[in-house]
């Protein structure tokens, strides 16, 4: 079991441990997937030993004790924290979504929707409208929402998303229409870090490979560079050919067997080589056995589990486990 793991488990032992009510109004102040892993995981816990237990609330009990007021202006902690971790640029993105979540508080409601609905929400609005909307998304719920969509309104979107430099506070008033909530903030507010390339390459990247070719065929027909500067920052499941060695072992360690046959029924020689020659020979010569044995599979599901192993690269790429070599040879994310 990962620390990743252990720590959600921890969590859920001690939510359970507080009650229906107080783990109540603690689910209130997390975020929808948090809550959803939480719950997963609660629903899966059957019997606890004591000494778990006790473990974890007494863990909880020293941490709580320790806390007390060290910066007088948290907000001004928090942007000189982010900035020497991440850079201005990262940093930038993330204070404003940290410090001002309260202006977009409308939708914000979004997120605890499923895909469809927000689809159905959005189907009939501009497409400026709707790709101010989606950047505020995870890219994972925004590409599902454009999943949706018909193809045109989906590759006008993505052109919006591409060229959106920043959202104006002002501009955030328009969605009032859309969400029937006023979304606060002002003129005062600088311009939100929201939009612009990498956001619609992470976002096409969730697509699938026969949606993401219409979109960027799209988009080179309308600018060709804008296109190639999308593609330039997009990690398709063939860029994991650009992968080192160690970086691959690392991967392999976090993929389950079934997920990463399926995912390898779509990939070039090339990539199956590489992940054989980075597995012990045993190991690699039972998954040739069980790719050669495994019949037809659907492209759909050849697509989820390939999506599926990306996330795990870019879960593990965030967490600086690995490097990753975007379609572009001079760039790295």
């Amino acid at each position: 079991m990962s620390s990743e793991d252990k720590g959600v488990e921890d969590a859920a032992i001690l939510l359970m441990s507080l009650g229906e009510e107080e783990a109540a109004e603690v689910f209130k102040h997390l975020a929808p997937k948090e809550v959803q892993r939480l719950g997963e995981t609660i629903a899966k816990m059957k019997a606890i030993p004591r000494e778990r237990v006790e473990k974890v609330l007494e863990r909880f009990s020293t941490l709580a004790s320790e806390q007390s007021m060290l910066v007088q202006d948290t907000d001004e902690y928090v942007k000189a924290v982010l900035r020497k971790a991440l850079g201005d640029e990262k940093a930038n993105i993330l204070i404003d979504r940290i410090l001002q979540g309260g202006d977009i508080s409308g939708i914000e409601s979004l997120k605890w929707m499923d895909a469809a609905s927000v689809a159905e929400l959005l189907r009939n609005e501009h497409p400026q409208i709707v790709a101010a909307i989606l950047v505020h998304l995870d890219f994972e719920q925004a590409a599902s929402v454009l999943k949706a969509f018909a193809e045109r309104q989906r590759n006008e979107v993505l052109v919006r998303i591409a060229t959106l430099d920043g959202i104006q506070p002002t501009a955030l008033k328009d969605l009032n229409e859309v969400m029937s909530k006023v979304l606060a903030g002002g003129d005062r507010l600088r311009k939100s870090s929201l939009g612009g390339v990498k956001t619609a390459a992470e976002m096409i990247n969730m697509l699938g490979s026969s949606v993401e070719t219409s979109v960027i065929d799209y988009i080179r027909e309308a600018d060709g560079e804008l296109a190639q500067k999308i593609m330039d920052n997009m990690f398709t499941f063939d860029d994991l050919e650009k992968l080192d060695d160690k970086a691959v072992q690392t991967l392999l360690k976090e993929v389950q067997s079934e997920s990463l046959i399926i995912a390898l029924k779509g990939a070039t020689p090339e990539m199956r080589e590489k992940v054989f020659r980075n597995m012990s020979s045993r190991a690699a010569e039972t998954l040739r056995e069980d790719l050669e044995s495994r019949g037809p599979v659907r492209v759909s599901e050849v697509e989820a589990e390939q999506k599926e192993l990306l996330k795990i690269v870019r879960r593990l790429a965030d967490e600086g486990q690995i490097m990753l070599s975007s379609g572009g040879d001079d760039d790295f994310l």
